[in-house]
């Protein structure tokens, strides 16, 4: 984990697109970027910063998102969020982040995330799945 260091950075961008919109997911009238598509964008950022310094057979998940989601980016508009590395605490990595469109600040927080084995997490997920199709 020598390679994961507080104040690494990542971006990831997007333009405003019709399936990314609140009125989508049932907000009527709301043609404007919805907030979990905004915590996505959040997400993906922090996963750019250390993506390519993960040890070999390690991932990601996220455990929490705490962000202000304060105005409303129109569809077609392009929105960009970046994050910083602010915390290393064993596997858990906290990052600020924050997003903005091409007019203004959009929304800021903090997202945490874990590193843990793919391998362990699959089999995890795969224990629950037999469970559920067992009789």
């Amino acid at each position: 984990m020598l390679n994961i260091q507080i104040g690494l950075r990542g971006e990831e961008e997007m333009v405003v697109e019709r399936q990314d919109l609140a009125s989508m997911m049932g907000n009527i009238g709301a043609e404007v970027l919805s907030t979990h598509r905004v915590v996505l964008l959040m997400e993906l950022a922090a996963r750019n910063a250390i993506k390519d310094r993960l040890p070999e057979g390690k991932m990601t998940v996220g455990t929490f998102i705490r962000i202000q989601h304060f105005a409303a980016s129109p569809l077609g508009s392009t929105v960009r969020a970046e994050a910083y590395l602010k915390k290393v605490e064993g596997r858990k990595l906290v990052f600020d982040v924050i997003a903005r469109d091409e007019f203004e600040k959009i929304a800021e927080g903090e997202n945490e995330q874990l590193m843990v084995s793919i391998q362990k997490f699959l089999d995890r997920v795969n224990r629950k799945k037999i469970k559920k199709d067992s009789p």
